[in-house]
């Protein structure tokens, strides 16, 4: 008899999420973007969340949560009710650094959280002013050798990928910055061009406006391949640092309950909405490159990238308490 109980409220669980799935979704689904406006991690959410709405119809509305290196708004997803409704944009500094940059993280990305797919990727570009006398990754390395901890940092935050980037550089290249962190990309952008700092570490997406209208110079780009919006800019291998590589990453996340039904859905549309001529001419004009695929592929890259991200903070010594 108990076996049957068992047994009934198993098919009757499978029926609810079946219909849950058919009936999905009903109401409009928020999209939490753990950044401020204005950033890469904005601006590729904003677009993706328009070009969803298209495809599908749905009502997806974007909802910018930042705080503590994108942990606010990842939590907040992490807790949501697992019905398909919140989803994030997670990024690689809020699930594959902050788990070890921080002694404290009020969610594990491996556990509370079930990836949807990886969406896009960027390589991290090192600027300075037009009007800096830095013309040359070589020059700006040569100074800071000369002057250790003279010359200004920004990043958009403790632990981002644009930090850890600078950190692997100069471990890798022996000088010394002095690292000036930011509660997000647009806030330290704006310093840079007040020329309150001198160099500043971001995605492409960000910065690539002001470099192709003469407002910043761009030293060097930190993936394996130059970008294809930036070809005359060098990459770091190619400025004397064979094989360095360091690429920021977005992919959409829902909390780790969600049903798997809900799940391939979200995953269908996205593909769909990524697919799209206009999408992908509009990421790669901003200098990030379109991804896309399964949420099998996203959870395989995250853990990969989990493990490689946790050796880099541990030997820079980063931490936030």
């Amino acid at each position: 008899m108990k076996k049957i109980i068992l047994s009934l409220g198993l098919l009757l669980s499978i029926g609810l999420q079946t219909v849950s799935a058919q009936s999905y979704p009903s109401k409009p689904i928020r999209l939490v973007i753990p950044f401020p406006p204005g950033g890469g991690t904005d601006l590729i959410s904003r677009e993706l969340s328009v070009a969803m709405s298209k495809i599908s119809g749905w009502n997806l509305i974007a909802d910018n949560k930042p705080g503590a290196g994108g942990n606010l708004g990842i939590d907040a997803v992490a807790k949501a009710t697992a019905d398909g409704y919140t989803i994030g944009m997670g990024q690689t500094s809020n699930l594959a650094i902050n788990p070890t940059l921080y002694s404290k993280l009020p969610y594990n990305p491996l556990k509370d959280l079930k990836p949807v797919l990886l969406v896009a990727s960027s390589s991290v570009v090192l600027v300075v002013l037009a009007s800096s006398k830095y013309t040359s990754l070589a020059e700006l390395i040569a100074d800071a050798k000369a002057r250790p901890g003279a010359i200004n940092s920004a990043s958009p935050g403790n632990g981002t990928v644009a930090h850890l980037s600078s950190e692997l550089m100069q471990q890798v290249g022996e000088f010394k910055l002095q690292h000036i962190p930011y509660k997000g990309a647009n806030l330290a952008l704006n310093d840079l061009m007040g020329g309150q700092v001198d160099m500043f570490m971001s995605s492409v997406p960000t910065v690539l406006g002001h470099i192709r209208s003469g407002k910043l110079r761009a030293l060097a780009v930190t993936s394996l391949q130059r970008a294809a919006e930036l070809p005359d800019v060098p990459t770091v291998a190619e400025s004397g640092y064979p094989n360095f590589e360091a690429i920021t990453w977005f992919g959409l996340v829902v909390p780790a309950g969600t049903p798997d039904e809900i799940v391939q859905l979200i995953n269908k549309q996205a593909n769909a909405a990524m697919s799209s001529p206009a999408f992908k001419a509009k990421l790669t004009s901003e200098g990030a490159v379109v991804l896309g695929g399964s949420s099998q592929a996203m959870d395989e890259f995250l853990k990969r990238d989990y493990d490689m991200w946790s050796k880099v903070v541990k030997a820079s010594g980063a931490r936030v308490d």
